[in-house]
C-alpha cells in the first residue's frame, strides 16, 4: 500500500531543494542506488529537484552609418565678426582647436540608440572618420550676439556618422 505514496513538499536538504518520497517507495537514492528498502514510512529519500536548463541567444542589430546617424563633437573657441554671417562661420571653423575623443563620444551616443531599442549592450562602435579635410561636416551654435544685428557670434562642432552593434542576451527556460 505505501509503496507508491509520494510526499508533494518540497524539502531542502543538504544539497538544495527536492521533493519528498516515502521510504518504502522504489527509486533513486541520493547516492545513486535503486530499490525498495525497508526502512520506516516516517523516513524521507532526497530526490533532488531537476535543474531547469537555460538557454542563451544572443541577439544582435546592426546600426549601419547613416546621415540621420551623427556623433556631435565638441564645440570651438568662440569667434565675433562682423559682416556677413558666412564670414562669421568661416573664421569659427578655422579657429577650430578642438581634438574631440570620437571613441567615447561615439560609444555613449551608440549605447544610448541602443537602449532606446530595447538592447543592453553595444559593441563595435566606430565613428567615421573623413577622408579628407574638405570632407569635414561641420555646424555652428545658434548666433549669440542678440545685441547687434550687424555682429555675429559662433562657435564650430564637427559631426560624423557611426556604425555599431547592439547586443542583448536572450534567456529561455527549458525542461
Amino acid at each position: 500500500k505505501d509503496r507508491n505514496e509520494r510526499d508533494d513538499t518540497v524539502y531542502w536538504g543538504e544539497r538544495g531543494s527536492f521533493r519528498g518520497f516515502i521510504a518504502a517507495q522504489e527509486g533513486w537514492l541520493t547516492e545513486g542506488k535503486s530499490g525498495i528498502t525497508g526502512q520506516s514510512i516516517a523516513t524521507i529519500f532526497e530526490f533532488p529537484k531537476e535543474e531547469r536548463r537555460r538557454t542563451k541567444k544572443v541577439k544582435r542589430l546592426n546600426l549601419t552609418a547613416d546621415p540621420s546617424r551623427l556623433v556631435r563633437g565638441t564645440n570651438g573657441g568662440t569667434i565675433s565678426a562682423g559682416g556677413a554671417e558666412s564670414f562669421a562661420q568661416e573664421r569659427a571653423r578655422l579657429a577650430y582647436n578642438q581634438t574631440p575623443d570620437w571613441g567615447q563620444l561615439t560609444h555613449y551616443i551608440a549605447l544610448a540608440e541602443c537602449r532606446s531599442r530595447g538592447y543592453t549592450r553595444v559593441r563595435n562602435v566606430v565613428s567615421i572618420a573623413p577622408e579628407s579635410a574638405a570632407d569635414i561636416q561641420w555646424r555652428y551654435t545658434p548666433d549669440r550676439e542678440t545685441s547687434n544685428p550687424l555682429s555675429w557670434l559662433f562657435e564650430a562642432y564637427q559631426v560624423r556618422q557611426y556604425t555599431a552593434t547592439c547586443k542583448k542576451v536572450i534567456r529561455r527556460a527549458r525542461r
